[in-house]
């Protein structure tokens, strides 16, 4: 691994039910180097954001967790992580790709979007101490080389479908490794404001207007994403001038 920390200690499991729980039960009973990595040919019970689960065919994804210790952020800095992470992945992507085919955004909080379908997920489980990070476990969903995602076909797709190319698993997970490493070696140096920009920057809807939809009030609204506060809050500036604030299972992207 062609990194400083971040996945020099690695731990490849032919099947488990999810890395991050697996991650989570390491820092139970043991400390492990900070950077370490664990991936999985299959995941029997994946985690996704929202309770959901995150279903990869065995052997044809990425499904690994990192295992870091951010002590340097505060508990209600922890969204930056989340920021950098997906960060990460988006260069990930980026370097896979040729970008000019291909239109990579980052769609609050986290996923990652490849021509408006998803092909990333990223799930941040987060430990605190004295009101600062203690430890964080950061679970990525890579689709890779899958080529059928029955159902959600017309939601998901993969590093093959687009590429028509199958890629090995662990170069790919070494360029996540050295991505997230740069990425929170920035956070350690306190570059906040230049992973801010960065994150909006590839952010989906981003200062251009699109259509959203108030889960709690039931209502469809048209606007632009405007910021995203430090602890993940979505501004939305609707097309009627007002500045409406989100938190997650707040709102859908979409008409509906």
């Amino acid at each position: 691994m062609d990194t400083l920390f971040i996945g020099t200690n690695t731990i490849h499991l032919s099947e488990v039910d999810s890395t991050n729980s697996y991650a989570n039960a390491l820092l139970k009973d043991v400390k492990p180097p900070e950077g370490t990595l664990v991936w999985a040919d299959h995941q029997t019970a994946g985690k996704g954001m929202r309770g959901n689960v995150w279903l990869a065919e065995s052997r044809s994804n990425i499904t690994a967790s990192y295992i870091l210790y951010p002590s340097f952020l505060s508990a209600t800095d922890h969204f930056i992580l989340s920021k950098a992470v997906a960060l990460a992945v988006h260069a990930t992507l980026t370097e896979l790709l040729n970008v000019d085919n291909y239109d990579i955004k980052i769609k609050w909080p986290n996923d990652i979007l490849i021509n408006g379908k998803k092909v990333a997920g990223i799930l941040i489980e987060n430990s605190f101490r004295e009101e600062r990070m203690q430890a964080a476990v950061i679970g990525i969903g890579l689709n890779l080389n899958q080529a059928d995602f029955a159902g959600l076909s017309d939601k998901a797709t993969s590093v093959y479908l687009l590429t028509n190319l199958q890629m090995p698993r662990e170069p790919v997970l070494q360029k996540i490794s050295k991505h997230l490493e740069v990425m929170y070696l920035q956070l350690k140096q306190g570059k906040i404001e230049t992973i801010n920009e960065l994150y909006l920057k590839h952010l989906l809807h981003f200062a251009e207007d699109a259509d959203f939809f108030d889960i709690g009030k039931e209502q469809h609204l048209r606007g632009k994403i405007v910021d995203v506060q430090e602890n993940g809050t979505l501004e939305i500036l609707t097309t009627e001038g007002e500045l409406r604030f989100f938190d997650l299972k707040e709102i859908r992207f979409g008409y509906y």
